[in-house]
């Protein structure tokens, strides 16, 4: 780390100044104290970066200067200096907030590793703090990243939000595309009117006409009363059609139809609509090679592919997971009254180095998961997922008894992904090689095919998030 700015505390004068003369030798500009309220009212006027504070002190010790500091600068680490007869009080200031403690005599390699570990999470805080106060603009306080990759991202979205351009988003699942989607329209002149986003590969295929573009009553068995679609809900604003690529090509004639005349007819209808929404999309999938297999018509993408946002999958920026680590901690530390205040540096390294196959929406579990295990105020590898930590050789292993058909092989192995996946459905058709469409008409006949066996299974329970019966147990996957 570059040079900091650190306040020495210590009763002892002698001790005192031969900590600032080596603090200094090492780079860093150095104010000492020699009691608890001089060290307050330096504190203020100097403002440092980390304090180094003796614990055992007449008057006032360490741990009240701790509880002092924490109202006057709450972001300052504080480093406190022990004897082995005060480890007890020692261990009682972390729980307090302190950062770390260091034994007596000092040890002067690991005093200046935890001086720079110290500086590194106050940097970390500051950054997630800027970050937020820049973000709060683009509409979503978990859209964070300070890589090359990320604020180029930033400056791409603030270009394009004041245009009506169409936007076509990319990236692999849990990148963040819909907080891209809702960031554009927070930054746009429609972001007082509606923003409406619809998932086209958890709509079946025989609904998402009406969802998108509505119905009359009577357009169809079971259409008891006229439902506007989505273009009429986000009239004004903004809509975002994510899984682009899953939208049936007879329908996508009408869909350029309403994007070039911002007209449209609900299903069953005989009056034409006028509608004024900008149209943002996002797809996992390559629709240039869906255009070459006659799966989506060239006119519509380039109507829709106007202005284009790449976001990188989050192992091509592990610069910027120690920051979305300390935002999930403070993010999910409020939200239980945990006092977890940050990841231990083993841990941390663990979740550096993981691939993230999830990206964001993985890593934000992780920590969620983490937070709620952890009783300290570390974040420990222990508390990682399984697979992270290390914890799980057989991790790979999928076990089904002899006998089963090809079809009931299949649908174990679907069903034991989605549990291993906590019920993501689009990380479990991304580790399957499917798409969301293909998963949920899977999911919608297993669960059709348990209705018709009438068992006590298909009462009560659901398969997925659109109310499908629970299919009994599933397989062992590790």
């Amino acid at each position: 780390m570059g040079s900091a700015r650190i306040l020495a505390v210590d009763d002892e004068r002698d001790t005192c100044e031969a900590l600032a003369e080596m603090l200094t030798a090492w780079g860093h500009k150095v104010e000492t104290a020699f009691d608890a309220h001089d060290a307050l009212r330096k504190a203020g006027e100097f403002r440092p970066d980390v304090v180094l504070s003796d614990l055992a002190m007449p008057e006032t010790d360490g741990l009240g200067l701790l509880r002092a500091l924490r109202d006057e600068l709450p972001d300052c680490p504080v480093v406190l200096l022990t004897g082995h007869g005060t480890i007890t009080a020692a261990v009682e200031a972390i729980r307090e907030g302190a950062y770390d403690f260091i034994v007596k005599p000092l040890d002067t390699a690991r005093l200046k590793v935890c001086i720079d570990r110290a500086l590194e999470k106050k940097e970390t805080m500051r950054e997630v703090q800027g970050l937020r106060r820049r973000l709060k603009q683009l509409g979503s306080s978990d859209f964070i990243g300070q890589s090359a990759a990320m604020r180029k991202v930033f400056e791409l979205i603030e270009k394009v939000a004041p245009s009506k351009a169409s936007v076509a988003i990319s990236g692999e699942s849990g990148t963040g595309k819909e907080v891209v989607a809702r960031s554009i329209h927070n930054l746009s002149q429609r972001r007082d009117k509606p923003f409406v986003a619809i998932n086209c590969a958890s709509i079946p295929a025989t609904l998402i006409e009406s969802e998108i573009f509505g119905h009359e009553k009577g357009a169809f068995t079971g259409a008891d009363q006229r439902r506007p679609g989505v273009f009429e809900l986000a009239h004004g604003g903004t809509l975002f059609l994510d899984e682009l690529g899953e939208i049936p090509i007879e329908l996508q004639a009408k869909l350029l139809r309403v994007l070039e005349e911002g007209r449209l007819r609900r299903l069953g209808g005989k009056v034409e609509l006028e509608v004024d929404v900008r149209v943002l999309c996002a797809t996992n999938r390559d629709l240039k090679k869906e255009i070459e297999a006659k799966r989506f018509r060239e006119d519509l993408y380039f109507r829709l592919n106007v202005f284009q946002i790449q976001l990188p999958p989050l192992r091509e920026r592990r610069d910027d997971v120690p920051i979305l680590v300390q935002h999930f901690v403070e993010k999910f530390r409020g939200d239980s009254a945990k006092r977890v205040t940050g990841v231990h540096p083993d841990a941390m390294e663990t979740l550096k180095n993981h691939d993230w196959p999830g990206n964001i929406r993985e890593l934000r579990n992780a920590v969620e998961r983490a937070v709620i295990l952890c009783d300290g105020e570390l974040i420990m590898r222990e508390h990682l997922p399984p697979d992270m930590a290390g914890k799980s050789p057989e991790r790979h292993t999928f076990r089904l008894p002899y006998g089963l058909s090809l079809d009931a092989v299949e649908r174990e192995y679907i069903l034991g992904s989605l549990q291993r996946n906590g019920n993501n459905k689009a990380r479990t058709a991304e580790v399957l090689g499917v798409s969301e469409k293909t998963l949920y008409n899977k999911l919608n006949r297993y669960a059709a095919e348990a209705r018709q066996q009438g068992g006590k299974e298909s009462q009560g329970n659901t398969l997925s998030g659109h109310g499908g019966p629970s299919l009994g147990s599933t397989p062992e996957i590790r």
